[in-house]
């Protein structure tokens, strides 16, 4: 689920935790609030990832809880600077089996997973970093408009999505309007519909981040969602009562509030 400040796709990801959607393995260049819910959920196995956070405000404490606690279940990781990500996004839209670049150096990452390692230029001789291919089973964008032919426009700020979207096997997209023709704006992407699987009005999808040209950023909602999600009891009760609407679960006598 790709999107960088605004066009996040949450109301996908609250679509997935409503269906109980689990075991997943999760790709994204910056795991923000929207993986901490997901993640917070217990519908997530593996993180793949570089910086995560949430933006202008502190630490993901449900991604945290998860880390240092096993709660509500043991997360695993796997961690890359973001040009290593966006190389690996790269790759994968190229049909290449890994990108190379100048990186990792200085840091203990590569030590850490098994999706980096070294080669040698054969017209340099320099030692560089390789990066495996990211070829996600699905990703999942929000964009501004698709036409009624499923090619989907996004503008403003992007990040990867494009890349995302031509690596995977599946792409699904979620977009605040349909419309009978896409009118060209400067910068803008646009995936042509035979690399999309399936396009869902949702307006106002982003939220709390923003749509650009539709919606703003709900900066009172990061604020609020720290003192939300340091809490299990209060982040439990506030995913039943805005997110699956489901009946209250029993309290656990072995994980404690924290």
């Amino acid at each position: 689920m790709e999107g960088f400040t605004h066009l996040i796709p949450f109301a996908a990801a609250h679509e997935v935790i409503r269906q109980g959607i689990t075991d997943l393995t999760l790709i994204r260049m910056t795991p923000d609030v929207i993986y901490d819910q997901l993640i917070g959920a217990g519908l997530v196995r593996k993180l793949v990832f570089s910086w995560g956070g949430n933006p202008g405000v502190g630490s993901l404490h449900r991604f945290r809880d998860a880390v240092e606690n096993g709660w509500p279940r043991p997360l695993e990781v796997d961690e890359h600077s973001h040009a290593g990500m966006a190389n690996r996004y790269v790759a994968g839209a190229s049909g290449l089996p890994f990108a190379v670049l100048r990186g990792y150096r200085g840091t203990d990452l590569a030590g850490r997973t098994d999706t980096v390692a070294t080669v040698t230029c054969p017209f340099t001789g320099e030692e560089l970093a390789a990066v495996a291919a990211l070829n996600p089973d699905v990703t999942v964008i929000h964009a501004q408009q698709a036409d009624r032919e499923g090619n989907v426009q996004l503008w403003g700020l992007t990040g990867v999505q494009k890349e995302a979207a031509l690596a995977a096997r599946r792409v699904l997209v979620t977009v605040e309007e349909i419309v009978e023709e896409l009118r060209p704006r400067p910068g803008a992407v646009v995936l042509p519909g035979w690399a999309i699987t399936a396009v869902a009005p949702a307006p106002g999808g982003a939220h709390p981040s923003y749509a650009a040209g539709y919606s703003v950023r709900d900066n009172d909602f990061y604020q609020a969602w720290d003192p939300i999600s340091r809490d299990r009891g209060r982040f439990t009760t506030w995913l039943r009562e805005n997110i699956t609407h489901d009946a209250p679960a029993p309290a656990s006598q072995d994980a404690p509030t924290r």
